[in-house]
């Protein structure tokens, strides 16, 4: 689902709001049935939420493989000892770089970082706050994909703010616009041209 509007209108707030990071001025957060509007962050991430904030906000004095440990933090056993090796394969970059610091990264190599710290504790629902936000376009590309082929596999739901149109309507299979705080239009990712979305978030 890709949430869209223009700036201001509540798209990072929404997000802050369901992972817990902010408190809830109206509604409730439920999740698989159950209301979780209480519950703090950790609590969440341990249902299986990941998130990648605006400006990414890496550890910019830990390692990269120390970056992505951190997002293990709620596993257990076998597989907290480990880095997965598809999130390597996934962002090479990451592998060559792993003994770097992520504060000597650029911004499209932090930006892999914070998705892969974000994977790295095998979410079941990941929420991106504008991924593309100053990434080069070749980085926008690898970004896309692997936010595509995530989506595909069906074990994962993604939630993307995004500013950048095309970017989200190659990827939405649904969308909602926000204006002030509440959802204007909701709909299917393929209805988005027919009913000319663009144009509503365009500044």
């Amino acid at each position: 689902t890709t949430i869209l509007g223009r700036n201001g209108v509540g798209k990072t707030t929404l997000l802050r709001a369901v992972m817990g990071l902010v408190p809830l001025s109206g509604g409730s957060v439920s999740w698989e049935g159950k209301d979780i509007s209480r519950l703090s962050p950790e609590a969440r991430v341990a249902l299986g939420f990941g998130y990648v904030p605006q400006g990414r906000e890496i550890f910019p004095r830990l390692t990269v493989e120390e970056n992505i440990r951190m997002g293990m933090a709620r596993l257990s056993g076998r597989a907290a000892r480990n880095i997965p090796a598809e999130l390597y394969e996934t962002f090479p970059v990451l592998k060559e770089m792993r003994n770097r610091r992520g504060g000597d990264l650029s911004g499209g190599q932090q930006q892999q970082l914070a998705i892969a710290r974000a994977l790295a504790g095998k979410p079941r629902i990941l929420l991106l706050d504008e991924p593309t936000e100053g990434i080069q376009p070749s980085i926008i590309k690898l970004i896309g994909t692997v936010i595509a082929s995530l989506a595909a596999r069906g074990d994962l739901a993604v939630v993307l703010v995004e500013q950048y149109y095309d970017f989200a309507e190659s990827l939405a299979s649904r969308y909602a616009v926000l204006s002030r705080g509440e959802v204007v239009d909701s709909g299917l990712g393929s209805e988005m041209q027919s009913k000319n979305v663009k144009s509503r978030i365009s500044v």
